[in-house]
């Protein structure tokens, strides 16, 4: 933290210095930027081609650029979100010019950089890509900004909470957004210890949010092995250009607050500051599905929802369950429920959190920008996030206090740059509620001096057989007597010792003891790029080199000697893109090769076309072949969780040998058959070290105006998956070992649950021996009536070909679309609405396994502005139907949200 002292003070320093902006007399190019109807454009954006030089326009339309040493005549490039690029030549200083927008078709003026790291318009991209701008940032009325990209084309979001959340594109969704890199300023927000990014936290504030691209499917060739299934890239608001004090307040149901404030200031001609700041926060959405787990790949055992025996339920911590003995000899040798698993019944969601049911989340971001030449520009950044809230993993886990902070440092010119970020992550609090509830059952109970759990199955067992046999057999009398009498030694969550023991279990970080985690992993990362104008065709050559540092002490990662866990990987990639036939067809190639600590050096190449139609090249038609490979998760690689259940296992040491898990209630027949050797080799089952995922995609896709203001966005993608990662059950030594029947006899009396044994069950994370082909297709349409009506439309079809019952964790809806409408019915009031549904689909992840429910959700916003105070009034709301929202099986319900709002902005 000393560091963002300094960071700070120098600011200060620079603020208050006196003469700092006026050390010198300035040349200046100013001047006024209006509509065609004289209405000035506040927030147009001012630049100097080929240079950092500009400025925003103030709320009168007005600008100055300082541009002392800049040779004239000179050109301005004039921008504004709905209106047409206008460059405008000046041809000596301190003469005003006043520079007239006419709107822009449809929006098609546009220019993204994500799809080749490079300026390129929307309309002749090569692959799929999605802008949201800023105007249309301002309208999202979700509490995260990831969680509102859900209503547009093709993009899937994944919430396990009010401020976590996953994004995907084409198909295996999942809680935590694994294949999918999130960028800020190119720079990577993932969670070391996650591998991953939860939601928008580490991101930017919608305050200060330019623009987000969003890029479809294999992006390696240019972005890395991660960029499996695409790229969401948000891009800051510049301090030069973009000046000002900026504020918004919202405040409405489940306690919801959020403040943001963003402030810039230009401290003449070099030096440009900038602070951002949230705060949200609000009643967390909490899961509450108390149906029985499904039996799948990883739930092995397990009764049906409301038996008599007991159950374990999704969302219900500590349901420890017993399998009774059938050895007359074993200690829990049940009598009449022999073989029979009985599950004690744990406590909700609810009652695991207590009081720390609000979601909280606040993020300091300064930086301090400075113009080393008109061409090169020098920026130093620091962000420091922290908040609670609830994510979904191999569990549920409550992040208390949760912390990120990432230092970067950017220089970049007109055709290169150099970046280099450190993020941390600190664990603080955190719990996870699984072992929350487990080790709590299994606490001692001070009254009897047995755990809670040998209390409860004893009292159940001899409550049971008594019933049983005085009753005639009659299992379900037995079974409600024996669950009345067990419950009485059931801890309660009106008990005082209840709360006390939860909370010293939460905050206990002894692995095997305590639930609580405590990451604070390291991850470095420094990249360039360079791109050379060759005459014949364009080059860009980069480069990027990313460090991890794992530290968990034992309760996430196999760190348990103290010592942090090293690992690394580095590539280089190029592209080489040439336009041909009078501009109409543009041809790419890249590709990239990247190296690893624990994998196999990888290529990832891509190749596109774009041919242009049309007077105005209007019509896009495109195709490209792209391959992409995906690292396995630093958890994957090096987890090491205890869930009494089961253990998470990473696997990039010698591999994993054991039994497949359904022997487990065939044990008792194997040792007692002719040949238990035989039987027993039948179930062996050979789990190899990791290999990087890889996928070989093709995308064909039309962009282009169907009418002056209609604009169709098409495409169809065809992909082959290999070597896909999912996690592997089974029975076996916690060192990889092959267990002995004599190691498999001892674990079985306590279902393989027991802590002091080496042999368990366990889930490791393997490659499937498996080609896996997926297909889908998006359909957008945006209509621009004028500026009162634009309408929208988008339709995503994604298709598993492999049945489901080959492909785990697929997780995605067969189709789904939206539908919206927005503009500005005065010069004051504007307005948003949009309405969501997708199909109901299979859910699996290593939490729990089940179908959702088809959803639907409508939102709406209107807005009204106080153009004298630089003000907007905001009334909205998301899910205003409050209908069953449930995008992550094992995640709560995501119900209505409604709010008021106020916004200023003072340029």
């Amino acid at each position: 933290m000393y560091r963002l002292y300094y960071l700070f003070f120098f600011a200060l320093l620079l603020i208050i210095s006196p003469g700092v902006a006026q050390s010198q007399d300035l040349l200046r190019v100013s001047g006024r930027v209006i509509t065609e109807g004289d209405e000035s454009l506040p927030g147009a954006t001012v630049l100097v081609s080929g240079t950092f030089l500009g400025s925003g326009a103030n709320s009168d339309g007005n600008f100055i650029i300082p541009v002392t040493g800049v040779t004239f005549p000179l050109m301005l490039n004039v921008s504004y979100v709905g209106y047409e690029t206008q460059a405008v030549t000046v041809e000596q200083p301190n003469e005003p010019v006043t520079v007239t927008l006419i709107p822009a078709r449809a929006e098609t003026n546009q220019i993204v950089v994500a799809a080749s790291r490079q300026e390129e318009n929307i309309l002749r991209v090569p692959v799929t890509v999605e802008k949201v701008n800023q105007t249309q940032i301002r309208q999202l009325n979700q509490p995260d900004l990831f969680t509102s990209l859900t209503r547009f084309k093709g993009i899937d979001v994944n919430v396990s909470s009010m401020l976590t959340n996953s994004i995907s594109t084409r198909g295996f969704n999942s809680a935590s957004s694994e294949r999918v890199i999130q960028l800020v300023d190119y720079m990577d927000v993932q969670a070391p210890s996650l591998s991953s990014g939860a939601g928008n936290s580490l991101g930017l504030p919608d305050i200060d949010v330019a623009s987000v691209e969003v890029l479809y499917g294999p992006s390696s060739a240019l972005y890395g092995a991660n960029a499996f299934n695409g790229v969401v890239l948000l891009n800051s608001r510049d301090a030069f250009t973009d000046e000002g004090l900026s504020v918004r307040l919202r405040g409405g149901q489940r306690d919801y607050l959020d403040g943001q404030l963003r402030y810039a200031r230009r401290l003449g001609r070099r030096w440009a500051f900038k602070l951002t700041g949230s705060y949200l926060t609000a009643l967390d959405w909490i899961a509450d599905n108390s149906s029985a787990q499904q039996l799948s790949r990883l739930v092995l055992v397990n009764n049906p929802t409301g038996s008599g025996l007991g159950y374990d339920a999704v969302n219900r911590y500590g349901d420890v369950g017993l399998t009774y003995s059938e050895d007359p000899s074993d200690p829990t040798y049940g009598f009449a429920l022999a073989g029979r698993t009985v599950f004690m019944p744990g406590w909700t969601e609810g009652e695991m959190i207590g009081d720390d049911n609000r979601a909280r989340l606040y993020r300091v971001i300064p930086s301090l920008s400075y113009l080393l030449t008109d061409k090169v520009k020098a920026t130093l950044g620091f962000e420091y996030a922290q908040g609670t809230t609830t994510l979904q993993n191999t569990s549920r886990f409550r992040s208390k206090n949760f912390a990120t902070s990432q230092y970067r440092f950017a220089i970049e010119g007109g055709k290169w740059f150099v970046r280099a970020f450190q993020t941390q992550d600190f664990g603080n609090e955190s719990y996870n509620l699984g072992n929350l509830g487990n080790f709590m059952q299994n606490s001692v109970n001070p009254n009897s001096g047995n755990t809670y759990a040998v209390d409860y199955f004893t009292a159940y067992a001899q409550s049971y057989n008594l019933a049983y046999f005085t009753n005639g057999g009659n299992d379900a009398k037995a079974q409600q007597m024996a669950q009345a009498a067990a419950a009485a030694t059931q801890l309660k969550p009106s008990d005082p010792e209840f709360e006390k023991l939860r909370r010293a279990i939460a905050l206990d970080n002894k692995p095997g003891r305590g639930a609580r985690i405590t990451p604070s992993s390291y991850l470095n990362d420094v990249s360039g790029q360079y791109s050379f104008a060759l005459g014949f065709a364009d080059l860009i050559v980069g480069g990027a080199y990313r460090e991890f540092r794992l530290g968990s002490r034992g309760n996430l990662f196999d760190d348990a000697d103290g010592q942090r866990i090293h690992n690394y990987e580095y590539g280089g990639y190029t592209q080489l893109s040439k336009t041909l036939l009078n501009d109409r067809l543009k041809l790419a190639a890249a590709g990239r090769l990247d190296n690893f600590k624990n994998f196999d050096q990888a290529f990832s190449p891509r190749v596109s076309a774009v041919y242009s139609l049309g007077t105005e090249k209007q019509h896009n038609f495109r195709g490209s072949f792209a391959r992409a490979f995906r690292a396995p998760t630093q958890i994957d690689q090096y987890t090491n969780i205890d869930l009494i259940l089961g253990v998470y296992r990473g696997n990039v040491g010698s591999g994993f040998r054991g039994y497949k898990p359904t022997l487990a209630p065939e044990l008792q027949r194997i040792r007692t058959s002719p040949n238990p050797s035989a039987a027993l080799a039948a179930y062996a089952v050979d789990l190899a070290p990791l290999r990087l995922e890889q996928v070989n995609s093709y995308e064909v896709g039309y962009k282009g105006l169907l009418a002056k203001n209609l604009v169709l966005d098409l495409s169809y993608y065809f992909s082959l998956y290999r070597d896909f990662v999912a996690p592997n059950p089974i029975i076996g030594n916690l060192d990889g070992s092959r267990p002995s029947p004599e190691q498999l006899t001892a674990a079985s009396r306590d279902r393989f649950q027991s802590s002091q044994l080496p042999t368990r069950v366990l889930v490791v994370a393997s490659n499937l021996d498996l080609l896996v082909r997926t297909q889908g297709a998006l359909a957008s349409l945006t209509y621009t009536a004028d500026r009162s009506l634009n309408l929208t439309g988008n339709y995503s079809f994604n298709s598993l070909i492999n049945s489901h019952d080959e492909v785990p964790f697929y997780n995605t809806p067969r189709h789904k679309f939206n539908l919206g409408a927005y503009g500005e019915l005065t010069r004051y009031l504007g307005y948003n609405v949009n309405y969501r549904w997708a199909q109901a689909n299979r859910y699996e992840s290593t939490f729990a396994a089940g179908d959702l429910d088809a959803y639907h959700s409508f939102d709406a916003q209107l807005r009204y502005g106080l153009p004298k105070i630089g003000a907007t009034i905001e009334i909205g709301g998301s899910n205003i139907l409050n209908t069953n929202n449930v995008q992550a099986f094992g995640g709560p319900q995501i119900g209505r949200l409604v709010y008021g709002g106020l916004s200023v902005s003072v340029n």
